[in-house]
């Protein structure tokens, strides 16, 4: 079966780019298009895509309520969204996050990083590399407002070592690393961070990170 993908993006020009690169591969399929986050919702109901690459700054309706709009809470199976920016750095790509996004891409990232990440985050993965993640929280955490005031009292609900683990996700750490780090293989690692994402009800190490900053577990900045 192949992915099914929606192009959301308020110039015309790019997503002709896009889906001529996507249509180049057989397990990729473009179901349709969108200029703003009110078109993407429409399409999103109407054609069930599998992943949804959004543009972020968009006129009516920008990429992060649409994202939030789409991966909310109630959603019966909802897409994955992957956020597209212009900016490594850009302050919106973490609200995405927030909002519920899988990982975000360059719009400048080459072809055969565009069609990986959608592979990836069909898969259910996130699509944020660790150095990028750490550089997005260090820049953005303590400025944004988190929308919860209160800090979170779900970190109790974790065991020593998944405290660890979270710890480690947030500063950017691969499970390889974190591995190496505790001493532990891999496989024990994965099982760690699937326990984590349970327990605080958390769909993939991108927002495990990102609640870990919102929390106080991990400070910007910190080592």
């Amino acid at each position: 079966m192949a992915i099914r993908v929606l192009l959301v993006d308020d110039q015309p020009l790019l997503r002709t780019g896009f889906r001529m690169i996507l249509e180049a591969e057989q397990d990729l399929a473009v179901v349709g298009e969108a200029g703003d986050g009110l078109q993407a919702l429409d399409q999103v109901r109407a054609l069930q895509p599998d992943v949804v690459l959004m543009d972020i700054r968009m006129p009516r309706m920008d990429g992060v309520e649409a994202t939030r709009q789409i991966t909310g809470p109630g959603r019966d199976g909802p897409a994955k969204v992957l956020v597209l920016t212009t900016f490594d750095l850009d302050e919106y790509v973490v609200e995405a996050l927030r909002a519920g996004a899988s990982g975000f891409l360059l719009k400048d990232a080459p072809a055969d990083e565009l069609v990986q990440a959608i592979r990836v985050v069909a898969g259910g993965e996130a699509m944020l590399a660790p150095s990028i993640t750490r550089r997005l929280l260090d820049k953005y955490a303590g400025h944004l407002p988190s929308g919860e005031e209160k800090v979170p009292d779900t970190l109790d609900t974790l065991t020593e070592r998944e405290v660890e683990v979270l710890k480690l996700v947030a500063r950017g750490l691969s499970n390889a690393e974190i591995a190496a780090d505790l001493f532990v293989s891999e496989t024990t690692v994965k099982t760690h961070v699937g326990h984590v994402l349970t327990k605080l009800g958390l769909r993939d190490r991108v927002q495990a990170a990102v609640y870990a900053y919102e929390s106080g577990l991990v400070r910007p900045g910190s080592q």
